[in-house]
This record gives C-alpha cells, structure tokens and sequence, in this order.
C-alpha cells in the first residue's frame, strides 16, 4: 500500500479485523508524513523496513531506526511521524494473543521475524484461523515475545513548562541555551529546573538533551542525510564533535552503527552517508 499515513489509518480499523494479529506494509511519499494522536484496542507495532520512524506516546518519544520496532501497548494514545519515501510495517496484536509489554518500549527485531511479519504483510488480513496463516501468527508471536529491548526513547512529561521547552528543542535542536537560561525563559529558577527535569525525566538536563540528539540524529542517518548535515542540525562544531557525542552515547561511531545493523538485519535499509 502507498500513499499517507493518514490516508492508510482512516481506511483501516485494526481493531474491526477479528484476527489476533494482522500485518501491513505502507510505504510513504516524498515527504515527511504523520499519523497524529490516536488510539486503538490492539497492540501495536511499528517497523521500520526502510527510513525512519519516531513515535510518541505520553511517556515519551521512541525512535524506529530500520530494523528495529517500537512497541505501543493497546489503549496507549499516540502519533506516528515517518520519514520521506519510507517503507513501514504495521502489526497489530491483540493484547489476549500473548505476553506483549504493557508498556512503550524499542524492540530489536531478529532476521526471523522481520521475515514472518513480512509474509503476513503479504497475506490477505482476513486469513483462515484454522490454516497455513494461522500456523504463521503462532511462530511470529513465539518470536515476538522474545525480543530484547533497546534504549532508543526520549522520556517526555506532561508538566507545561519542560513541555514547551521539549517542543522548542524538538522544533530547533540547535538550540543550546543553559539550564539558567531556559529557566529565565520559562520563569524557573535554575535550580529548580535542574531538580524538576531530573524528577520528571530520570535525567540530567544535559543528558535528556544529548537523548534528543540522538534520536534525531538516528532518524536523519536513516533516511540517508550525511553525518556533516546532522551535526548542523544539532548545532555541533565540527562532525568530530557529533561522532564523539554518538559514540559516546550509542558506543559506536555513525558508521559502525548502521553497518552493524546492515551485517546483523540483512539488506534494506538506507545507506547513511558518511563522507
């Protein structure tokens, strides 16, 4: 299926499939494309088989590089946002089917399942409960249910102030304005900013946002934006800089990164520019 991710969403109800699991394939347009907040009973998950995907959820905002997935529990508010000429899985899981998490979460998907939620992707979604299909949902499943985490999410809040400065940093992550100046901004003294981000995020201001960083760097490297023109996005001095932060981070230079995840995942995903 091609077309907008909006345009995908209204002509699907997952929750009308009386199937425990049912799987799609869309592939995006050539622009940035956005599901906004919405809800349905099954669980969901979202696979990035090419570009990028960045979810979020009242806890925070989970980033989709190829190959991996992010998990969003049934009855979770969330939006969807996918990069230009994406090539996304949608599995939808009923919450009775399995163990799932209850909770958002970044899954590292193996080879076997990338390959099982394919095929049901291919399969008509109204498939027989008694046959070759179903024998197929009982392996992905198994499967799914097995898959470790990856920490890949932003926590975000829902305190007005830290909201806004979230939503400015997310619109211009250039922007490095010290704690004591955002706290002026938002009529916080720096203190009690400081202690407020910690209570609310789990995290230094600084590390909360070094995560941002990184989730967005991980979503322009995936849809194939040089390592150069991310660390301009960011704000960085100099690419040098950028790949110490990553590495730092992530333990692994952009490069070794995605080429980590050509060897292990298989082919598929956009080739990062490096040079």
């Amino acid at each position: 299926m091609r077309g907008s991710l909006l345009q995908y969403y209204r002509e699907l109800d997952p929750d009308a499939l009386d199937r425990p699991v049912a799987a799609l394939m869309v592939d995006t347009q050539e622009k940035e494309d956005e599901v906004p907040i919405h809800t349905h009973r099954k669980g969901q998950l979202v696979l990035a088989h090419r570009g990028g995907v960045t979810c979020e959820a009242p806890s925070g905002l989970w980033m989709v590089p190829p190959r991996c997935g992010v998990w969003i529990p049934g009855g979770m508010p969330h939006s969807n946002r996918a990069t230009a000429n994406a090539s996304i899985y949608f599995l939808y899981v009923d919450m009775n089917a399995a163990s799932v998490p209850k909770e958002c979460c970044t899954l590292s998907i193996t080879p076997l399942l990338h390959e099982l939620i394919h095929r049901l992707a291919t399969l008509p979604p109204l498939y027989n409960p008694e046959g070759p299909t179903a024998q197929i949902v009982v392996v992905l499943l198994n499967e799914l249910i097995e898959m470790p985490t990856e920490q890949l999410h932003l926590p975000v809040t829902r305190h007005s102030k830290l909201r806004a400065i979230a939503d400015a940093l997310m619109e211009n992550p250039a922007d490095r304005r010290t704690v004591a100046e955002w706290g002026e901004a938002i009529a916080l003294g720096e203190r009690t900013l400081m202690r407020l981000v910690v209570a609310e995020t789990g995290m230094t201001f600084s590390r909360w946002r070094q995560q941002l960083h990184i989730i967005i760097a991980l979503q322009r490297l995936s849809a194939g934006e040089s390592v150069q023109s991310v660390s301009e996005v960011l704000g960085y001095d100099s690419v040098s800089a950028f790949i110490t932060m990553f590495k730092k981070a992530l333990g692994k230079s952009p490069a070794r990164y995605f080429s980590d995840r050509v060897n292990k995942r298989g082919e598929g995903a956009a080739e990062p520019q490096f040079n």
